[in-house]
């Protein structure tokens, strides 16, 4: 067993303290019968159309009211995956880890990287690790890459948005960003504010069980839900109007946005799906989602329109118009 109480730059050598951390902190955490075999590649059986993709986590602070950033690795990795209407089924992991952490912090993140994607149920099947110097990283980073199956009559895309299109959100916006900025800057509010962090897949396959023609899926995280829809709009060459009034924001979460300045359509979310889909399916989608625990709160926020291809508008409590465009920068750094 390993005698150490954090993590040694011998950790990262290939050396036995290396598979030493390998065997006793990390891969036995995750037993299946791809990763047991301790290859360096996974092999792995697949019929059909592939959905890949690949993220890494730098979040600052690594743990925070909602979640740490072993779940934030796992959440955002199968969600990725789910946007393209996938079912995901294998992830990489790969640690960046600096020379001093301790044992008792890796212990929990691994803990929660294990239960995340159990509940996701996804198998970890390949990884790496590395120690660098002090000084060198900020504790921890994470790199996962993600695997799943499209079925054959899928073709779910960002391009894919029609004219008279519904815009769902499956519940309140701004929470992950809101709940780190308040963590990292040990800001308090009389409503404690939690991230959002959750996979999704579960709710996306609700979805998909009842709305047959569901146009695009994608998860807003960085840049909020402004900036999604942004890009949403500029790939299918299409407008976009949303209504202020139907927008679901926690009370804590806008209070705590005017005390700091930001706007919660900016912010970013870790636990939601914006759905665009025709509007016969729109109720029925919505129906489905309000029944899953990650969609209790969704609602139909706007819709799609012809002109104006690439931008989008949001109507008032005032009545007004106004644009929502895209930032040219992050508003809060180190938030996934």
């Amino acid at each position: 067993m390993i005698k150490h109480d954090k993590v040694l730059l011998a950790h990262g050598s290939g050396g036995k303290l290396s598979q030493e951390l390998i065997e006793k902190k990390l891969a036995g955490k995750f037993p299946n019968p791809i990763l047991d075999r301790f290859d360096d590649s996974a092999a792995i059986d697949f019929k059909g159309r592939l959905a890949f993709t690949t993220d890494s986590y730098t979040v600052s602070p690594i743990f925070f009211p909602g979640g740490d950033i072993g779940k934030l690795a796992v959440c955002g990795t199968v969600n990725d995956i789910t946007t393209g209407g996938a079912k995901p089924l294998y992830l990489s992991l790969a640690l960046i880890i600096e020379e001093g952490f301790p044992f008792t912090e890796l212990d929990r993140i691994i803990a929660s990287i294990a239960k995340a994607a159990e509940e996701a149920s996804v198998s970890i099947v390949t990884g790496d690790t590395k120690v660098v110097n002090q000084g060198s990283a900020d504790k921890i980073f994470i790199n996962t890459a993600g695997i799943g199956k499209i079925a054959e009559d899928t073709n779910i895309s960002g391009c894919n948005a029609k004219e008279g299109d519904k815009i769902i959100i499956s519940g309140s916006l701004g929470d992950h960003g809101i709940a780190i900025m308040a963590q990292r800057e040990g800001l308090s509010f009389s409503t404690p504010i939690a991230s959002d962090c959750a996979p999704l897949n579960s709710l996306v396959a609700d979805i998909l069980d009842v709305a047959k023609n569901v146009h695009v899926l994608r998860d807003p995280t960085r840049g909020g839900l402004a900036t999604t829809l942004n890009e949403i709009a500029k790939q299918s060459a299409v407008g976009i109007t949303i209504e202020e009034n139907k927008l679901p924001i926690k009370e804590a979460v806008r209070a705590a946005c005017e005390l700091l300045g930001l706007d919660p359509l900016y912010v970013a979310n870790e636990g939601k799906m914006i759905v665009i889909l025709p509007p016969e399916e729109a109720e029925k989608a919505l129906a489905a989602m309000k029944k899953n625990r990650y969609g209790t709160d969704s609602t139909i926020i706007g819709e799609v329109i012809l002109g104006q291809a690439g931008r989008v508008t949001m109507k008032t409590l005032m009545g007004t118009n106004r644009i929502v465009d895209m930032l040219s920068g992050e508003l809060l750094p180190r938030i996934c």
